[in-house]
Formats: structure tokens, C-alpha cells, sequence
């Protein structure tokens, strides 16, 4: 009995791992990454969708959501000359007030113009002072790796946060066409480890069209008879080898995503890139392909130099914050438009803050406390969550003068996944965490989370402080060790070993 198309494209997960070597084959021809998961044909997709932003660099949360009023404003403006944000005025913040009318002391970057226009609806949720709470690093690269693994301090795990959360999920089907989707050019480390994911830069970009143009696949002016690259490798995957199981499912990716109606951006929306990947992401989720997460970058945030502020200086800045706030304003106005927003709920965090004090350059170093931001249907938004611990140089001077981090980014994730997505595995997919309690950000029901393999050791870890050591002056980290007379060599240099985190970057 001849077997069903969708027969046809079905895929053991195990034959997939055994045949990986055939999907980077097939990868390396069609240029994106190719991981896929079981096709099958797409349910009804009645769960959430979490997009997970991350702000790639460092965004500067200070200026994206500034204090206007207060004790904290003096402070913020002695602290920044030449880059604080008008509390008012043609270039000043947005403020942000409470649903009932009352003033929140804060505003918005005033290029945010689209995240405020979501704050007014009642779907944007700030929370304060949120990232790393048990670890502390200025280093780019152990700071993404930290949160793309959801493993503060651990750099081994193998996996990522995203990955473990639909690995652990409850009551997952087994034929999720496309559970995780990375809109990138490679596959980000929160999916690390996921053999049920797909990475794509474009739908566009997803095919095998490489070649002559005549020779790619049969078309209706080709040659009688001619078999063109796509339907000659689809040939080769009918065995049962692991090999040729995973060309299956690669083949299998390919026409799924070509079976999709994806479209040009709509005329309404901003033409950047990232808005292009947000397009994306909205008609997955309107294609119901069974996506429960998805992945998008937006870099370029470490500003040392130049920063500038709104209205005067350099725009490049003001201009970055002006591509995020209108490519999510686009996406949020889709898809409420569309009736889907109430199944997706995203989610934007950068690996750490800015210094609130500027450097000599004009810019900012590298610092700790940030603003996470939560968007979305269900998300009890105009309110700003955390503990916020003011700009008063004498709090702050036990963080080298950085904003604390008062709340562990893990228990927002956390909050995310019990409430919206009915997993309660907690300690599978961030293990060593522990202690959580809901801040109220999104809607949901509450299950007792599930700390099975985690360190109960975790939730008696005292809030992060950095080392209690002096801060290096600006560029004293250029001057290279030894160069010195002994009066003259700092006492961070002379206790023998450099703490890197704090000496990597010069500036």
C-alpha cells in the first residue's frame, strides 16, 4: 500500500542524530542552518509562542528607560553630562504612568515611541534591576553564554534554556512540525543541543538554490525529462540508514517551509532587518506550525563611545532604540490585529547594563542591572516589577557604582513557563535554580515548580556584588602589568591576579 505524503516525511528522532553529518550536507548547499523536528501536518496552535529578544552588546537601560523626576533624576544627570535624556520637552522621555494616571518617576528613551504606544495598552511589563543575580562578569561573552544557557556561572551544561524547556515540556506531540524556530544565520546557544528546532536568516534563503539556475529543480520551461538538484537529492533519502533518514528530514524541512504562503514585509511595517525577522515570526505563528518558541537577535549595543543622546550628538543610538521599539510595535499590532497576540508573549533582555556614570568618551562601559522588557497578550503590563534601588552613589558604591541586580532573569523565564506554557520542570531547565515565586507579570495559572536535579544550595546564594577589590581607572587596564615603579602600580595589579572580567575591554 502506497504511503501518505505525510508518511513519507516522517523522521525518527534517533535516525536524525545518527544522519546529522547528511543535514550539514544538505546545509552547506542550502546555506542556513537545518535542524527540523518530526513534520507532520500543523494542529491548531492554541498555546503560547514565547519570542525571546536578546539585545545582543549591552543595550544602555538607564537612557532606554530613564528616571524623570526625584532624587534619582539629580543623580542621573550629574552622572551623565552629555548623555542623560530631557526629562521633558521636544527630545525628552516618554513617561510612563500607571494605568490609574499615576506618575511612575520613569520614561522612555523618546524614540520608544512604539514600546510606549504598548505601555498605553496595558501589554508592556518592565521589570527593574533584572539579569544575572548569583554571578557577575562585564565579559560579553561568558554574560550571553550565562543567560543563553540559563546556567549563571556554568559554561559545560551542552544545552541551552530554550532547548531543555521543550525537551521537558508536558504533553508535547510528537509530530510539533516546527516547535523552534532561530530567524538567524546561525543557531543561537539558547537552542543549543535541539535536534527539533529549524535555524533560517530568511524563508527566502531556505532552499537549496545554489547552482546554475537551469539545473536547480524541474520547472515548467525545463527540458523534457530533466531532473534538476532538488528532486535528484530527494531520490537519495529513501533508505533507512541513519544517512538518509537525515537527508529525509532535511528534505522534508525544506518543503515544509517552501509549502508556506511567507510573504513580503507588509508596506506598514519599518524595513530594517529586524522587523524582517519579527515578520517572520509573526506568520509562523499564523501558520500554525506548532512553533512554542523563537529566537531573535538584535546587536550593536556597546557603545563605549559615542553614544550620544536624543536630538544632539551621534544618532546612532537613539536610532537603534527607534529600529527595536517599531519593529515590536509592528509585530504586537499584527498579530492583536490578527487575534493572535494572546498566545504570544515576548520577552527582551540584554546581557547587562550600562555604567551610569559615562567614560571619557562620551559613551558607557560595561555594567550589570538592566531593564527586561515583557510584552505581549497576556501580560499584566503598564507596571513596572523588580526592586529598584535608586542612582544614590552610596548604595551603589558596593557595585563599583552599577545599577544591582535585584532579580534573577530565571525567575522571570520561570514565571513564563509555569504560567504560559504549563511546564513546571523547573530545575530540568535551569538547574541549580531554586526559590521561585511568581511576580505577577503574566496571566496563568500557578503549579508548585519542580526542582528535580536542581542545588537546593542555589536559594541561600546571597545577591551578586563585585569584587571587593578598587575599581581600575578608566584605560589603566591598556597599561600592561609590570610597566610600572611599585608606588605606582595599582593595588588591583599588585594582588597577583588580574580579574579579567573587569580588565578585557579598555574601554
Amino acid at each position: 500500500m502506497p504511503r501518505s505524503p505525510q508518511d513519507r516525511l516522517l523522521l525518527h528522532r534517533r535516525e536524525f542524530l545518527k544522519g546529522c553529518c547528511a543535514t550539514a550536507a544538505v546545509g552547506a548547499v542550502a546555506g542556513p542552518s537545518l535542524l527540523f523536528s518530526d513534520p507532520a501536518q500543523a494542529a491548531a496552535n492554541t498555546y503560547d509562542t514565547i519570542v525571546h529578544v536578546f539585545l545582543r552588546g549591552g543595550i544602555d537601560g538607564l537612557n532606554l528607560v530613564p528616571p524623570v523626576s526625584g532624587n534619582d533624576r539629580g543623580f542621573y544627570e550629574e552622572a551623565r553630562p552629555d548623555l542623560s535624556i530631557a526629562a521633558s520637552g521636544a527630545y525628552g522621555a516618554l513617561p510612563l504612568t500607571l494605568a490609574g494616571g499615576a506618575a511612575t518617576g520613569f520614561g522612555l528613551h523618546p524614540s520608544a515611541t512604539g514600546l510606549h504606544d504598548i505601555w498605553t495598552d496595558g501589554k508592556l511589563a518592565i521589570v527593574h534591576g533584572c539579569g544575572l543575580l548569583t554571578t557577575v562578569t562585564r565579559s560579553h561573552f561568558d554574560a550571553q553564554l550565562y543567560l543563553d544557557l540559563g546556567t549563571p556561572g556554568q559554561h559545560g551544561i551542552g544545552s541551552g534554556w530554550i532547548t531543555r524547556a521543550w525537551d521537558s515540556q508536558p504533553g508535547t506531540p510528537g509530530n510539533a512540525v516546527m516547535p523552534a524556530l532561530a530567524v538567524n544565520s546561525r543557531t543561537p546557544t539558547n537552542l543549543l543541543g535541539a535536534t527539533e528546532s529549524l535555524t533560517m536568516g530568511s524563508p527566502s534563503d531556505f532552499a537549496l538554490n545554489s547552482g546554475a539556475w537551469a539545473w536547480q529543480k524541474t520547472r515548467a520551461d525545463s527540458p523534457a525529462g530533466l531532473k534538476g538538484v532538488n528532486e535528484t537529492l530527494a531520490t537519495l533519502w529513501k533508505g533507512k540508514t541513519g544517512l538518509e533518514g537525515a537527508g529525509r528530514a532535511a528534505d522534508a524541512s525544506l518543503r515544509v517551509i517552501a509549502g508556506q504562503p511567507y510573504g513580503d514585509l507588509p508596506a506598514s511595517w519599518p524595513t530594517g532587518n529586524f522587523a524582517r525577522q519579527l515578520w517572520t515570526v509573526a506568520q509562523s505563528v499564523r501558520f500554525n506550525l506548532g512553533m512554542r518558541y523563537a529566537a531573535v537577535d538584535l546587536g550593536g549595543w556597546d557603545t563605549h563611545d559615542g553614544q550620544g543622546t536624543a536630538g544632539a550628538g551621534y544618532h546612532y543610538y537613539q536610532d537603534r532604540i527607534a529600529e527595536l521599539s517599531q519593529a515590536l510595535a509592528a509585530f504586537y499590532g499584527e498579530l492583536k490585529a490578527g487575534g493572535e497576540i494572546g498566545r504570544v508573549t515576548v520577552v527582551v533582555q540584554s546581557e547587562f547594563g550600562r555604567r551610569v556614570r559615562q567614560n571619557g568618551s562620551r559613551g558607557t562601559d560595561h555594567g550589570y542591572g538592566n531593564p527586561l522588557l515583557v510584552l505581549g497578550g497576556a501580560v499584566n503590563g503598564r507596571k513596572l516589577y523588580g526592586s529598584w534601588k535608586g542612582l544614590d552613589p552610596e548604595i551603589l558604591s558596593p557595585y563599583f557604582g552599577d545599577v544591582p541586580v535585584t532579580t534573577d532573569f530565571r525567575r522571570v523565564l520561570s514565571e513564563l513557563l509555569i504560567r504560559r506554557m504549563g511546564n513546571n520542570r523547573i530545575g530540568a531547565v535551569f538547574p541549580g535554580y531554586s526559590g521561585y515565586s511568581p511576580l505577577g507579570i503574566v496571566q496563568g495559572s500557578d503549579m508548585t515548580p519542580q526542582y528535580v536535579g536542581a542545588s537546593m544550595a542555589a536559594a541561600s546564594l546571597p545577591p551578586a556584588r563585585l569584587p571587593d577589590i578598587p575599581q581600575p581607572a578608566y584605560g589603566e587596564s591598556l597599561r600592561p602589568v609590570g610597566s610600572s615603579t611599585a608606588e605606582e602600580t595599582p593595588g588591583w595589579q599588585k594582588r597577583g591576579r588580574i580579574d579579567r572580567t573587569l580588565t578585557r575591554r579598555a574601554r
